[in-house]
């Protein structure tokens, strides 16, 4: 009799038991490693420490208050972009965390540095100006839109332009690398590309819904701007057109033109303007980006944009096709 042969029969009637915890491992498992959405309760939980330890210090060590104050606020350079400069350091380092823990390079969630103001860049920011343009063009003869002066003059125009510049780029670094960046890459890894743009939108969308004087159809813009920069992904495969665009875009509406961005009123603008008529089409408060006009403007461009990029250069691998497992 043949032991080893033996031996296996016995093996093959009686199989060994399975080892504990074994039943919850596909819970936390997946064919490409550590699931989508653990991942991404990791990132969104150093994200939370670092931003829970700057409020904590900030608060108890210096005395600032938390919470946004009543009624309208005016936007300033400082304002907008020294905050969103703090939060986008927190963003970085739990994105650099997150790629080693994954073994990535920075540069596979959208943002290659080598890539910082080159000509992507420049492409979205000239997209987002004609857009902004485009839009309160369009109110032009409608009379819903009106440059009435000059709001500045001498040196205070180039302060202000560099200023307001700088803190739009940041802005725009930000937001994208904040709901196109690693929490896009990752939920992509698990639901899809187009899936995980959805999701981001929507709730891009619905963060803007609750804030002060905002409106439906500002919401809805809102989460269609998400969109287009999802398209502009894809299609280049980094983020810095939606940079340029996003960052052109506010800065046309608060230093350029004057006008409300997201219910937040411009200083140190270079024209004096006024909206006025129907909310539809001005968006009221809120400014153009409430407007019906907005999405419309959107739309052109992302048809313009799909005819001359055709190409998906996306490095983020799709469910289900991941090359390289997480550790």
């Amino acid at each position: 009799m043949n032991p080893q042969k033996t031996a296996l029969s016995l093996a093959e009637v009686f199989p060994a038991p399975s080892r504990p915890g074994f039943g919850l491992k596909p819970i936390f498992i997946g064919p490409n490693g550590l699931r989508a959405g653990w991942r991404l309760l990791i990132f969104l939980a150093l994200c939370g420490i670092q931003f829970g330890g700057f409020v904590f210090v900030r608060v108890h060590f210096f005395g600032a208050s938390v919470g946004e104050p009543a009624g309208p606020l005016t936007a300033t350079p400082i304002m907008l972009g020294g905050s969103e400069a703090v939060t986008l350091l927190f963003l970085v380092i739990a994105t650099f965390v997150m790629g080693r823990i994954e073994h990535r390079r920075f540069s596979e969630y959208g943002l290659p540095l080598r890539q910082v103001l080159g000509k992507d860049f420049w492409l979205g920011a000239l997209w987002g100006f004609l857009a902004i343009s485009g839009a309160l063009l369009a109110m032009f003869p409608l009379r819903g839109f009106r440059i009435t002066g000059m709001a500045l003059h001498g040196s205070a125009i180039f302060s202000s332009l560099v200023a307001w510049s700088i803190a739009m780029i940041v802005v725009g670094i930000f937001e994208e690398f904040l709901c196109r960046g690693y929490v896009q890459y990752t939920l992509a890894s698990g639901i899809g590309f187009w899936p995980a743009a959805f999701v981001m939108a929507a709730l891009f969308g619905f963060g803007h819904a609750f804030r002060s004087g905002e409106t439906t159809l500002g919401a809805i813009s809102a989460g269609s701007f998400g969109l287009l920069f999802c398209l502009f992904l894809r299609r280049t495969g980094n983020l810095w057109p939606a940079i340029g665009f996003h960052a052109a875009w506010n800065w046309g509406q608060t230093f350029l033109y004057g006008v409300p961005n997201s219910a937040l009123l411009p200083s140190r603008n270079l024209f004096h303007s006024t909206l006025s008529g129907p909310l539809w089409l001005t968006g009221g408060t809120v400014g153009p980006e409430a407007s019906i006009l907005c999405p419309i403007a959107l739309l052109v461009v992302g048809l313009i944009f799909s005819r001359y990029y055709r190409e998906n250069r996306y490095p983020a691998l799709e469910r289900g096709s991941l090359s390289k497992s997480v550790s």
